[in-house]
């Protein structure tokens, strides 16, 4: 088994860093317009090209722009731009769906990989788009079986993209699933004039729904209103069988999702897909992982359709059932590297010793401890309210624009 490409979301620099924090191969990310969550998260800007490049690069992580919308013709000149910028700031490969994206990254010499919304499924349109691409994703309604097979044959009729190597095959690992065919869907676009296919999903999938019988007007019982709106993916259960399907890159959705979720998932797989190539990977782990997963936010986990199930498992409620939630109690104010000690002001709720709390920052990441001792306004106490200020250990600089968090257990509803 060869092992993994753990691949990561980034919706702005605190999740990227901690995706680099936390073990990421290789992060994703979109710029301003024309990616799939253009309006969905805080998008990179054209001048954070150079940061996100620089900072991967010292922790030799690849770097994937997400250019993947449908493209009009007033879309030509961004397209052209984005490549040429992402190019010079030695971005290693684009994420496309639309042939003029593919051949604009062609045209200079810019690695290409093809998007989920091709739809993917099967060796021949493998070997069509391995005259442009290095590396696919797959349809996301394919089996393992049907994943291996790919690949099994991939390898065994030598089929390489431009660079001359074989081409590697990515799938969907961990994160939110629609009732779109691989994330493409008018159901947006029909409602809201709004395009799913262009970055803008209004997400009615995730809302409640009746049937009515329209002859009689009866209103049908459901079991679930939200009949639309799948649980997420979750996949380290079984992640042995898809490393033995024979992919290369494991794609982790959420760039719209907060931090503390990548550095969670992340760490989570990291550790999975390191343990199977140690050959310690069991069912204990497993367990210990799927308990940190539902920490963060999450819609309740189903297995896809890589088993083979022919339907998906709902949701139900609109909301997330991460079984803890972050609750906002101040900001960083200082950091004093000779003492290792950070310094907060507390302008929420209280701080206590033996809370669990969350850091996060665009350099600082996501970093979550537990606090065993701290002072609170120079004095060593046991707990800081609003108005104080308190300091205590860390392993970790911290900056002014860093907010603190703590970690609260959340009551969902059954």
């Amino acid at each position: 088994m060869q092992k993994i490409e753990l691949m990561a979301p980034a919706g702005n620099f605190e999740s990227l860093q901690a995706a680099l924090d936390n073990g990421a191969d290789s992060v994703y990310f979109g710029v301003e317009q024309l990616n799939m969550r253009a309006r969905a998260t805080v998008n990179f800007t054209l001048d954070d090209l150079q940061e996100i490049s620089s900072r991967c690069k010292a922790k030799n992580v690849r770097t994937y722009l997400t250019l993947n919308t449908i493209v009009y013709d007033h879309d030509l000149s961004i397209v052209k731009t984005l490549l040429q910028k992402a190019k010079e700031a030695d971005i290693t490969a684009v994420i496309a769906m639309d042939q003029a994206v593919i051949s604009s990254a062609r045209a200079i010499g810019m690695e290409v990989h093809i998007s989920t919304q091709i739809n993917i499924t099967n060796i021949e349109t493998a070997r069509f788009y391995a005259m442009f691409a290095d590396t696919m994703v797959l349809s996301r309604e394919l089996s393992l079986r049907q994943v291996k097979k790919i690949t099994e044959q991939i390898a065994k009729e030598n089929i390489c993209g431009p660079s001359g190597k074989l081409v590697e095959i990515e799938i969907f690992g961990h994160g939110a699933l629609c009732m779109a065919v691989s994330g493409k869907c008018y159901m947006s676009l029909h409602s809201s004039n709004s395009s799913a296919n262009r970055g803008a999903c209004k997400q009615n999938c995730r809302k409640k729904y009746t049937v009515i019988d329209q002859e009689t007007g009866f209103e049908m019982e459901l079991d679930n209103e939200y009949i639309m709106s799948p649980k997420d993916l979750c996949t380290i259960d079984f992640l042995d069988q898809i490393v033995d399907a024979g992919i290369t890159v494991l794609k982790i959705e959420g760039r719209g999702r907060a931090p503390e979720y990548v550095a969670k998932v992340i760490k989570c797989y990291r550790d999975a897909i390191d343990s199977i190539e140690a050959g310690t990977y069991n069912k204990e782990k497993v367990i210990s992982w799927m308990l940190e997963l539902e920490k963060v936010y999450n819609r309740g986990f189903w297995s896809g359709y890589y088993l083979g199930q022919k339907l998906g498992e709902w949701s139900n409620g609109s909301g997330s059932h991460a079984t803890q939630k972050k609750v906002y109690i101040g900001k960083g104010m200082h950091y004093y590297p000779k003492a290792n000690i950070g310094e907060f002001k507390i302008e929420a709720y209280d701080l206590n010793v033996g809370d669990t709390i969350l850091i996060t920052g665009p350099t600082t990441g996501a970093q979550e401890m537990q606090i065993d001792e701290i002072f609170v306004n120079d004095k060593k106490g046991s707990v800081a309210q609003k108005g104080d200020s308190c300091t205590f250990k860390l392993d970790f600089r911290i900056r002014p624009s860093d907010k603190l968090y703590k970690i609260v257990e959340n009551k969902v509803e059954a």
